[in-house]
């Protein structure tokens, strides 16, 4: 439902002109799957880069075509070829018909053939050609204002600074870190100017939030699981200590309610769980089954009770500054 409709009914004389504006405001704020007024403390975050399986079948055209393009002999700028059609192309199902997910598999397509023009051939090398694919992402958002441009915008940004120091995963755990605290940043500015999760801002911070979280999780696990601290080395402290991490995490992402950003640490959480168990004198022929199935009944609860938790917690924080940053609670 939208203004234009409610203004033809006006026309006809079925509502009022007077009752547009109150009637389209409680459409907007009505959520029909659950037959009541949406809880703005509620407002979940919506995957709203699909709309229906229309989406599906042309994002699946659009992969044939690239993987057939890419599998083609070509050298050098004739790269560039493919590139100019798929952004013809973004023209028409992007700008014209606003078409998020077929969006994502052009600018992932185009990415890639860019890439190839460049020459990337080596990590440790392409500093420059990662900052140009950040470049072409950032003009992809300009022109076409998908959020999901912003995640590539920001990795290339990652892949440029992480190549300068060596792709070494385990020595440069704390860049790891740092970089996904810096997008994890930029996201809650995003956050912060759409509370009610209602415009692209949302849309911006989600996908930003997916990047940042594998960054911080991955630095912040390594650095526990390879530190040189006798007291981390002794008994179970890193496996404590990884639980104790995953549970800061699994707070924090409770408090900006970003349910996606605990996706990336449930990996390294359930590695922790069987590094006690292992280490646990109880002893079961089924025990990582058990393990999986109560991290898998915790999963469902936490998901089913996650505002309620989310309340209950952080309920103190109503009235405090930090409020004014976050989604209501």
């Amino acid at each position: 439902m939208n203004r234009d409709i409610l203004n033809k009914a006006a026309e006809q004389g079925v509502i009022s002109q007077q009752q547009v504006t109150p009637l389209l405001e409680f459409i907007q704020c009505y959520d029909e799957t659950e037959t009541e007024v949406t809880d703005p403390a509620h407002a979940e975050e919506q995957l709203k880069f699909i709309r229906n399986f229309g989406d599906i079948f042309i994002t699946l055209g659009i992969a044939f075509v690239a993987v057939s393009i890419s599998a083609m002999d070509l050298s050098g700028l004739l790269w560039l070829i493919p590139t100019g059609l798929f952004l013809l192309t973004s023209e028409w199902l992007v700008r014209a018909r606003r078409l998020a997910l077929p969006g994502i598999a052009l600018l992932i397509s185009t990415l890639f053939f860019v890439s190839r023009a460049l020459g990337i051939e080596e990590f440790g090398n392409s500093s420059l050609q990662f900052l140009t694919l950040s470049l072409c992402s950032l003009l992809y958002y300009l022109r076409y204002r998908m959020p999901f441009s912003l995640m590539p915008t920001a990795a290339g940004i990652v892949a440029a600074i992480i190549s300068q120091f060596g792709v070494d995963m385990v020595a440069h755990q704390y860049l790891f870190s740092l970089l996904g605290g810096a997008v994890f940043a930029v996201a809650m500015a995003f956050d912060a100017r759409d509370r009610n999760r209602s415009q692209r801002y949302s849309d911006c911070a989600f996908w930003l939030h997916l990047l940042a979280s594998p960054l911080i999780v991955h630095g912040m696990m390594t650095s526990i699981l390879f530190s040189d601290s006798q007291l981390l080395s002794s008994g179970l402290f890193k496996e404590i200590g990884l639980l104790i991490f995953f549970l800061i995490f699994m707070l924090t992402a409770l408090l900006v309610d970003r349910r996606a950003m605990l996706v990336s640490s449930l990996a390294y959480a359930i590695y922790a769980i069987f590094q006690v168990v292992e280490n646990s004198p109880l002893e079961a022929e089924n025990l990582p089954l058990f393990v999986f199935i109560g991290f898998g009944i915790f999963i469902v609860f936490f998901g089913t009770y996650w505002y309620k938790a989310r309340s209950l917690i952080f309920g103190g924080l109503k009235a405090s500054r930090l409020a004014r940053y976050l989604p209501y609670i």
